[in-house]
This record gives structure tokens, C-alpha cells and sequence, in this order.
């Protein structure tokens, strides 16, 4: 089986001019085949602009608290919005993490249409008097990231044999909406506190397991660019090693979605990553990812990948490729979306969305955050033990290898809502080995993308 030690750096340049396009779609392939991640440089951005959207990201999370609490998410019943440290769930666990949700602005859609389409709708800004300039370059930045994103994903399309224009029917909209029919693209602006400036001591303060999901919100591809100096993220091959993937300037780490990899049939990989949490005294990361929106109105469906593409990841994987959407959970993008936004913001569900929330609260798969002292206790107990990201399981014959777990994101797109996920029949001991680590790499793809994590002893 192929692996990969490094993240492949591509030169978004070659693209551009017909004598290097080839070049350019041969590394691409390669990259979506192989790792899931990349870097992409030369891409076209203003170099003035990124500087100035870093700078920003800084200078938003020093306005005074006030300020930032008229902007919480949970005045916006479009999950727009500032979360304050805590706030967050992802897969049932607090996000020890402060956030501005912005996306590209649009008007809100009238209460006639379907209630998924709330997901769009106006931003809530920060005071032009308090951050003079603010709303201007995040605006700006949106604009030449939607236009990156979109090309890039043409590319991806021609890379695995497609035609370019394959994924735009994820991208439009069905029948009239007040908000209009552009698709709304996401931008975060996240700062994760050092553990000093969490107040924890001893051994948690040299860092814990905090879960992060931020790919979960990205149907196709993410688009991160780092603010320096903190080496945080990390990216695992298919040997279970994790690979450094540094702050590289002028650059954008794409990470493919869940989405992606679902309908091209697991062609295209989602790779498995997490992110060091800054030890006590190293100072606050901040992380910058941009998110390509679709159509909340669009449906699950698959993509015909060529065979000879298929073939190609069969080399590179080792085994079969299969993926695909759960058609059963919904019937529209977005019905699932509005379902995991509530479960992640529980005092949006509670203020615009209460009877979705008491639906998942009843199933066990909403938490209040005010249980975050429990789980900030277990969390800081953990700490100084030994932490699997990927759990494994004892096999039935002895001396057997463990099962791995894969490096791509979760099979399952979209939790589902009306009852409590399934991983399938179990095969009990009797079982044979294949089925038995299929089963349990079924139950693996139930964890968290991202995990922010540290150990002296990684």
C-alpha cells in the first residue's frame, strides 16, 4: 500500500497556462489519490490582503467582551456569529476554542420557504468604529476565496476524469428564495487559547484532547490558511503516522470534505487530522478556515468515476474503494446541516430551533454546554494518560495484527436524527477476520475528524 510522508505543494501557477495544465492536473490527481491534503501556493491572492485578514483575525478577538457578546451566534438564527471559549459541542464534547462564524453576505430567506434555507442570511458585523475596515477585507477576502474554491473544484473534477463543470449541481439552488440563489461560503475566525490561558496546571497544562471538527461543515473542499508561528496541524498516512503539516507562507492547506469523498465514490481521500493544542506559555493559535458552501437544497447523489481512475486508487489504497451517501438519513442537504448546527450550538437550537433540539436531546446526541465543568475535569484527567486518537480492538486470534484505522474522514456524511447510528451487524466471535475488522473500522469512523491534542510523547 502507497503511503506518503509529506504534504505535496502545488503550484497553483501551472494551472493557468496550457503547456503546464497537465502537469498541474497530474500532481492534483496524485495528491486526491494518495494524501487528502495539500498545499497550494501561488494561487493568486492578494499576498497585502492575507497579511491584512491575519491581522484582523488577531485584533477581532481583543475587542472588548461586550462587543463580542452583541455578536453571539444565538441572536442569528442563521448560526452566524461569535461563540464564546466553551461554547461549542462537536461529537458531544466542549471546543475549548473562540470563534467568529462569517459567510458571504446574503439577505435572509422568507419564513414561506423551507426551513433548512435559514441556514443563509445576513452576518452580524463587529462596530466600523471599534475595527475600522473589518467588514471590508473579510468581504473581500470571501469574494476571491469563492472565486479560488470554485476554479479549484473544476480542476478537481478534470483531475479524476470528469468534466470540469461535474460538481456545479451541487451548487445550485432549486425554485425562488428570497436570499437569492448564490451559494453562501463560510469563513471562520478561530482563536484556541494556550492552556496558561485556560487556567489549567500541572500535567494538563502541557496540553489535552479537545475535539475540533472543522471539516464537518464542508461538503467539498476547505481551504486553511495558517497564521504562524505555531506547527499545530497534523495530517495521518495510511501507516497511522502523523505527518507535520507547518504554517507555509502565502499558502492555503485544502483538505477534501467528507462530501467530496462520498460522491466520487471514495475516490478522492478525506484524510484524518487533528491539531496540537499550545502548551502553557506558547501563546494562542489562530487558524483562518475557509469553507465552499453548496446548495442546502441539493440531493445525495454519486458521480461516475472512470474505471480506470478506480483502478488507479486501488493501487494506491490496497483494497476495494466504496463510499457512498446514507440516502436514507435525508432527503436535502440542508435538512441534515440545520440538524448537526443545532446539535453543535445548543443556544441557537434553544432560541429559534427548540423543537429540533428537544428531538436530539431526547436521542442523547445534544449536550447543554453548561455540563462543561464535568467535561472539562474528565478532559484534564485524561491528559497525563496515554491517549488513543484511533482506537483499535483485540482481535479473536492471537498474535493477530490490530486493525487499523483509516486515514480518510467518516464514511457517514450526515448523522441521522430518528434513531441512534448503526455500524451494522456486529459479527461476534465466530466471525471471520475480514468482516470482524470491517466492523470495527465502521465503529472508528464514528470519531472525530480533527482532534487537538498534545503528549510530550507523541
Amino acid at each position: 500500500m502507497a503511503t506518503f510522508e509529506s504534504i505535496p505543494i502545488l503550484d497553483y501557477s501551472l494551472s493557468r497556462s496550457p503547456s503546464t495544465k497537465q502537469q498541474f492536473l497530474d500532481e492534483l490527481k496524485h495528491a486526491l489519490l494518495q494524501t487528502g491534503f495539500l498545499y497550494l501556493s501561488n494561487t493568486g491572492i492578494d499576498e497585502t490582503l492575507l497579511f491584512e485578514v491575519q491581522g484582523y483575525c488577531k485584533r477581532f478577538f481583543e475587542l472588548p467582551e461586550e462587543e463580542k457578546r452583541r455578536l453571539e451566534m444565538k441572536n442569528s438564527p442563521h448560526f452566524l456569529g461569535y461563540s464564546r471559549l466553551g461554547n461549542e459541542i462537536t461529537k458531544h464534547c466542549i471546543d475549548y476554542r473562540e470563534q467568529i462564524d462569517l459567510a458571504t453576505e446574503l439577505p435572509a430567506p422568507s419564513s414561506s420557504e423551507p426551513r433548512y434555507r435559514q441556514l443563509r442570511g445576513p452576518n452580524q458585523w463587529p462596530s466600523e468604529s471599534l475595527i475600522p475596515g473589518f467588514r471590508k477585507t473579510i468581504e473581500t477576502y470571501i469574494e476571491q476565496m469563492t472565486q479560488l474554491s470554485t476554479d479549484f473544484t473544476a480542476l478537481i473534477a478534470e483531475a479524476i476524469g470528469l468534466p470540469k463543470d461535474a460538481f456545479e449541481r451541487f451548487f445550485e439552488g432549486i425554485g425562488e428564495s428570497q436570499s437569492g440563489t448564490q451559494r453562501q461560503d463560510k469563513l471562520k475566525l478561530v482563536k484556541y487559547p494556550d492552556m496558561r490561558e485556560l487556567e489549567m496546571e500541572g500535567d494538563a497544562a502541557q496540553g489535552g484532547m479537545y475535539r475540533n471538527s472543522q471539516a464537518e461543515d464542508s461538503m467539498l473542499s476547505s481551504y486553511l490558511l495558517q497564521v504562524p508561528p505555531h506547527d499545530s496541524l497534523q495530517v495521518q498516512n495510511a501507516d497511522g503516522v502523523w505527518i507535520s503539516c507547518p504554517p507555509i507562507a502565502n499558502t492555503f492547506v485544502v483538505a477534501m470534505g467528507q462530501g467530496l469523498e462520498a460522491i466520487t465514490g471514495g475516490v478522492v481521500a478525506s484524510t484524518t487530522h487533528r491539531v496540537l493544542s499550545p502548551s502553557a506559555g506558547e501563546g494562542p493559535r489562530y487558524s483562518i478556515p475557509f469553507f465552499q458552501g453548496v446548495s442546502y437544497d441539493a440531493k445525495f447523489e454519486a458521480m461516475t468515476v472512470p474505471e480506470d481512475v478506480k483502478a488507479l486508487k486501488k493501487q494506491v489504497v490496497g483494497g476495494d474503494v466504496e463510499m457512498t451517501f446514507r440516502k436514507d438519513m435525508f432527503e436535502r442537504l440542508g435538512e441534515a446541516t440545520l440538524a448537526n448546527r443545532v446539535k453543535s450550538h445548543t443556544d441557537v437550537g434553544e432560541k429559534w430551533y427548540p423543537d429540533i433540539l428537544e428531538r436530539l436531546r431526547k436521542m442523547g446526541v445534544a449536550k447543554d454546554p453548561s455540563e462543561k465543568t464535568s467535561a472539562q475535569v474528565e478532559q484534564a484527567e485524561q491528559a497525563s494518560a496515554p491517549i488513543l486518537v484511533v482506537p483499535t480492538v483485540e482481535d479473536a486470534s492471537e498474535g493477530s495484527e490490530k486493525p487499523k484505522g483509516r486515514r480518510r474522514a467518516p464514511t457517514i456524511v450526515i448523522d441521522k436524527i430518528e434513531e441512534a447510528p448503526s455500524y451494522g451487524e456486529d459479527p461476534g466471535p465466530d466471525g471471520s477476520l475480514l468482516r470482524k475488522e470491517a466492523y470495527e473500522k465502521r465503529k472508528m469512523d464514528a470519531e472525530p475528524d480533527e482532534v487537538r491534542y498534545h503528549s510530550d510523547a507523541e
